[in-house]
């Protein structure tokens, strides 16, 4: 396997009672790249994503991160290789602050449990990389806001710091920019732009115009097979793919 792939699956497949959801899918994902899973509405994507971040068992098929195969391991170990998927992870309390929301998740490192019972000096002790990590996502002047009173854009912009606080190698993305309006759409492609200036992303993504300006990489599934893979314009290009969109429109 070439050094450069990151993430790789082999003939990965899930049957759910006789039903084929994801029929040996062959991925490969870039290391620095941001890697797109579109496809129509029962395509098979969230069932392949909820197999690559381990929520789900394969029937058959292998995968691998960095070389080493973590087919048969829990989420929580492979969170720990560095794979992390962004709302499976967030901790995101509603009613405490930005700042409370992304120093719980820095909390984490320690290894033990949350801190809610310790003096405020060891907790403040994550406020210089909390409000570093919040500057990131572009929530600045928000540090002090109960996490509540944030429209739905910036609550996504939030989840995704404290997912950045457990310091991903590899960020799985599943639908960031669902139910968002322009503005927010806007906002939350160019934060994901940011964040894989320096790691891996590979996100599932209903929104083809999101999936045109940020994709390196674009895999294509209907009928949880892999039905055309390459940039952009070649994936757009290819008329089985127009015909598999036909009817859906860009669902």
């Amino acid at each position: 396997m070439s050094s450069e792939i990151i993430l790789e699956t082999e003939d990965l497949t899930k049957e759910f009672a006789g039903f084929v959801a994801v029929n040996g899918v062959n991925l490969q994902v870039e290391r620095g790249t941001i890697h797109a899973l579109i496809g129509p509405n029962g395509a098979g994507k969230t069932t392949c994503f909820n197999l690559l971040t381990k929520f789900l068992a394969p029937t058959r098929g292998r995968i691998s991160f960095k070389g080493r195969d973590i087919t048969t391991l829990p989420p929580a170990d492979v969170a720990r290789l560095g794979v992390v998927r962004s709302f499976q992870i967030s901790a995101v309390f509603p009613h405490l602050t930005v700042l409370e929301n992304v120093r719980i998740a820095l909390q984490r490192e320690r290894g033990g449990s949350f801190d809610f019972w310790r003096s405020r000096r060891v907790l403040d002790q994550f406020n210089d990389r909390a409000m570093a990590l919040i500057a990131d996502v572009g929530l600045s002047d928000f540090a002090q806001i109960p996490a509540v009173e944030l429209a739905y854009g910036r609550k996504r912009a939030l989840e995704i710091a404290t997912t950045l606080a457990l310091d991903p190698e590899m960020l799985l993305l599943d639908e960031p920019t669902a139910g968002m309006g322009h503005e927010d759409i806007d906002r939350i492609a160019a934060l994901i732009k940011r964040v894989a200036a320096d790691r891996t992303v590979l996100m599932v993504e209903h929104n083809l115009s999101v999936v045109s300006d940020l994709s390196d990489k674009i895999t294509v599934l209907t009928r949880g097979r892999v039905l055309a893979e390459g940039d952009y314009d070649t994936v757009s290009n290819n008329p089985e793919v127009r015909e598999a969109y036909m009817g859906v429109g860009h669902a």
